[in-house]
């Protein structure tokens, strides 16, 4: 089974990218839901949280306290590594076993925050999913309904694109000028010539 890492910047278009492979039977991992459910399903994240922030993490009906959790988070850059260091080896563990569960020789892994999180780890290959910032402002603002420099403010919390593209396996272009289809239908064509050159 072939692993692969799909990751960009908010507005590039991975989930669309996962979508295309989903079609194309290549089931994808979401880290950012599957997180969310970990968060309160998970017995190690749940206790984690509870050492950081205090009982109050967890509302009475266990679900998470959200307003004290950002509050958390945004005070402090180091604390966004403290919450990390909780909840993602518990992803990592979680997609691990969830991969071994699918018949299937290729599967992804989708998250915007694939380097800085370590997620390259637990993939074969990553693809990076690329779209000019202007394009990605407009789409976000379409989107979120939301302004400018709060698209701005969350593009600068994650890696640069350059940085992505760079540390990845395989680009998609995604400005409107090649097919993704086309681009996606590429990549599982080259993979499985890399496969079959391996074998």
């Amino acid at each position: 089974m072939v692993k692969i890492g799909i990751t960009g910047g908010i507005g590039s278009g991975k989930s669309y990218v996962s979508r295309l492979l989903m079609e194309r039977s290549v089931p994808v991992y979401d880290t950012d839901s599957e997180a969310k459910r970990l968060m309160l399903e998970n017995a190690e994240i749940r206790k984690g949280l509870i050492k950081l922030l205090g009982n109050d993490v967890y509302q009475e009906n266990g679900e998470l306290n959200k307003p004290l959790v950002a509050g958390y988070l945004f005070a402090d850059k180091q604390n966004a590594e403290r919450i990390n260091s909780v909840v993602h080896p518990q992803v990592k563990a979680d997609f691990n076993r969830w991969a071994m569960k699918q018949d299937k020789r290729w599967v992804a892994l989708e998250s915007a925050i694939l380097f800085e999180s370590g997620f390259e780890d637990v993939v074969d290959f990553v693809v990076a999913v690329y779209a000019p910032v202007e394009i990605r402002l407009k789409r976000v603002q379409e989107r979120d309904g939301v302004t400018e420099s709060q698209v701005c403010k969350r593009m600068a919390a994650q890696l640069d694109d350059e940085t992505k593209c760079n540390r990845s396996d395989f680009v998609i272009i995604n400005d409107g000028s090649k097919s993704l289809e086309v681009q996606v239908d590429n990549l599982l064509q080259t993979l499985e010539m890399i496969e079959k050159g391996n074998g």
